[in-house]
């Protein structure tokens, strides 16, 4: 007999909404992110923007009881999750610099190698023995960026090859750090990502300014570009403003979502709904910004997308393997949430997805 207390199982409409909306949400992340970055030369200072963006909105909700969780502020915490916020700074940083040098419809091959990352990464830090199936999966990934990279035929930019496999290794170094971080702020995930976007937007500032993004922000603000435009054109300027409000917006509303997410889908139905952000990510691209979509492009992603698919039935299966012989050891690693996580994961709220 289930106990009284037994939660009742979303829904399907619920289960539906929350999917369309991260599917939406994250592909208009993407997409307003490569738009702004193709207009301005100061990504860091952009991702600060929509940081900033995201906390205020985060103070307007707490204000206005919104949120499940009253928002805080700690030294202590502050203090503890000192590594995620470093790593969040450095991983978001990196996924703009790669979105900037990389067509839209290239980015999910640039960072493809997150999968193998994440699994390497959970065997050396947490130590956890992959399965020859979960390799094979890692392979299949593996493959793809190769393909995508190497096999293509199609110009690419290696200095946004590089950001994106830094940046593919620094989010799943992340999946790890946002475990021990949870247990910082008692295992709250609005509360992690009220501190990180607020941190992370108050480490930023020095580091755009040693990055030597000051005269290209200088230009930016005043408007510099303005007597050089065409007809209906719009300006470096207004492109930036609306930009990061579209941005700063939708991150909060992920981070909002991911909550939702964690509560409703499995994570079969969360790397179904990333294989369909991923195609429909690579045909807006092609659409918005005449990116060219080859046949040994298109090759890559699938691969990367069939190995990522792959993997969650393998970690499914896995885990239901080991409920049924009632081992107290599930022996598993979760897959970077992007949303993390994406995030962001996604304990970050501006990470484009």
């Amino acid at each position: 007999m289930p106990p009284q207390n037994a939660q009742k199982p979303p829904s399907k409409s619920q289960v539906t909404g929350v999917v369309v909306f991260y599917l939406v949400a994250a592909l208009a992340m993407v997409m307003a992110n490569k738009w702004v970055l193709n207009s301005t030369d100061a990504p860091l200072f952009f991702l600060f923007t929509q940081l900033v963006i995201a906390v205020i909105l985060f103070g307007i909700s707490d204000a206005m009881r919104l949120l499940p969780d009253r928002l805080t502020f700690d030294v202590n915490i502050c203090k503890g999750l000192v590594p995620m916020v470093a790593l969040n700074v450095v991983g978001l940083s990196f996924s703009n610099y790669t979105l900037k040098y990389v067509d839209a419809s290239f980015y999910q091959v640039a960072r493809g190698l997150v999968l193998p990352f994440t699994v390497f990464t959970s065997f050396v830090v947490l130590h956890v023995r992959p399965s020859l199936r979960i390799l094979l999966a890692c392979a299949f990934v593996t493959l793809g960026f190769f393909v995508g990279v190497f096999l293509d035929g199609t110009s690419v930019s290696l200095l946004g090859i590089f950001f994106g496999v830094v940046s593919s290794a620094i989010t799943a170094t992340h999946s790890v750090v946002i475990k021990q971080s949870l247990n910082v702020v008692n295992g709250s995930a609005l509360l992690l990502s009220w501190y990180t976007n607020l941190l992370s937007a108050v480490v930023l500032i020095p580091i755009v300014v040693f990055a030597g993004e000051g005269p290209a922000v200088t230009k930016l603000l005043a408007g510099a570009d303005e007597l050089l435009l065409q007809p209906g054109e719009m300006s470096a300027l207004r492109t930036f403003i609306w930009g990061s409000a579209i941005t700063g917006a939708l991150g909060f509303m992920m981070s909002i979502a991911s909550l939702l997410s964690i509560k409703v889908t499995s994570p079969i139905t969360h790397m179904i709904s990333s294989a369909v952000r991923g195609v429909a990510a690579s045909l807006l691209g092609m659409w918005l910004f005449n990116d060219i979509i080859t046949t040994g492009r298109a090759s890559s992603i699938a691969i990367i997308l069939f190995g990522s698919i792959y993997y969650t039935w393998v970690k499914h299966s896995e885990s239901q393997q080991s409920q049924g012989s009632g081992s107290s050891n599930s022996g598993g690693y979760e897959r970077a949430k992007t949303e993390d996580i994406e995030a962001g994961r996604k304990s970050s709220s501006s990470k484009p997805e």
